[in-house]
């Protein structure tokens, strides 16, 4: 399967070569391994690392090793990468110098976020400050936090991009907002360790994404959208259909998040996400047309009234700062994904 993303991977290095210098002979301490996040910065690293001879090693605290292996054994076993088994909220350090941290760890899972939020929360809180601890103690120069759109709080009906300005926030006495309170948080640390100016620390407030390595039974209703076409079931739509999402791709999101760690601003959030607003209505007749089966769209929630649900991003930071842009289409990474999950399954076949 990883050859169906060769031409991603090969994407993302020729759009971030400039980028890597940094890092030659050097060592980057990843959390969140195993994830969808993760794997793509093995995958990007990887190929980066081999494409420019930069004999750079990667460290990957994981509490679950097996995962790795069992989904991306080559990844697992590749001499560049190290497994190093902990929880993210206290785990040995390993020894030696790192020049980089990335802090990926902390899953978007809205089933832990509901039913164990203060698990959630303090896995985003001592997590932060476990690595921050280590960032200092191993000599790294440079910190990236992925966070969350979440931070912003509901997206008001008259705002249709959220800007890294907005002064919204979560609601702080329902324990749903634990995820996005934890993530503000993790910001609030990282400014604090910025200050110290022993490293500089950056933040990605990542919205919504899709493509290979993504869950496919999870919250997430792209991911859930494909599945069902590819199983050639009917793609059902829960609420009304008027809920706005927008989705990068995966080789986007990677090119963004190597740029913003050895290129962003210290101390500054940038937005990483699409500004292409689409409905589930939308999406999920997009999907349900992408290839054969052409599947029925049903949407059983009722009309409610109220002005629809958005989550969408402003990106003009980013574009002006950083140079960034979204080169993938919406069509082509429904169809890349779609490749992936139909690959998947004829492997476990």
């Amino acid at each position: 399967m990883p050859s169906l993303i060769a031409d991603d991977l090969d994407d993302i290095a020729w759009l971030t070569d400039s980028l890597w210098d940094e890092l030659r002979g050097n060592r980057i301490f990843i959390t969140g391994g195993t994830g969808f996040f993760g794997c793509w910065l093995l995958e990007s690293f990887l190929r980066a690392n081999e494409r420019f001879g930069l004999k750079s090693r990667a460290v990957v605290l994981t509490r679950h090793p097996e995962r790795l292996r069992e989904q991306a054994p080559h990844l697992a076993s590749h001499p560049a990468i190290a497994l190093h088994l902990g929880d993210v909220r206290d785990f040995e350090f390993p020894a030696g110098s790192f020049t980089h941290v990335i802090h990926a760890a902390t899953e978007a899972s809205a089933a832990l976020n509901s039913t164990a939020p203060h698990i959630m929360l303090d896995t985003n809180l001592r997590g932060t400050s476990r690595c921050l601890e280590f960032a200092a103690a191993c000599g790294a120069r440079k910190f990236l936090l992925t966070s969350s759109g979440a931070v912003y709080g509901p997206q008001p009906s008259e705002v249709t991009h959220l800007p890294e300005t907005f002064t919204g926030g979560p609601d702080p006495l329902s324990c749903d907002s634990a995820y996005a309170e934890g993530k503000r948080m993790a910001e609030l640390q990282c400014a604090m360790a910025a200050r110290s100016g022993s490293f500089e620390t950056k933040i990605a407030r990542c919205f919504a994404f899709v493509g290979p390595y993504m869950k496919f039974d999870a919250h997430f209703a792209i991911g859930n959208f494909i599945r069902d076409q590819v199983e050639g079931q009917a793609i059902i739509i829960k609420g009304d259909g008027t809920a706005v999402r927008s989705y990068l791709y995966a080789s986007d999101l990677m090119v963004w998040l190597w740029t913003i760690l050895f290129r962003g601003q210290n101390c500054r959030a940038y937005n990483v996400g699409s500004e292409r607003a689409v409905s589930m209505a939308e999406l999920a007749a997009a999907v349900a047309q992408t290839a054969l089966p052409h599947v029925e769209v049903e949407i059983r929630g009722q009309p409610t009234g109220l002005p629809p649900q958005r989550y969408v991003p402003s990106t003009e930071r980013a574009r002006q700062e950083l140079g960034l842009q979204e080169r993938v289409s919406l069509h082509a990474a429904i169809s890349k994904t779609r490749g992936w999950r139909l690959q998947s399954q004829q492997v476990i076949a």
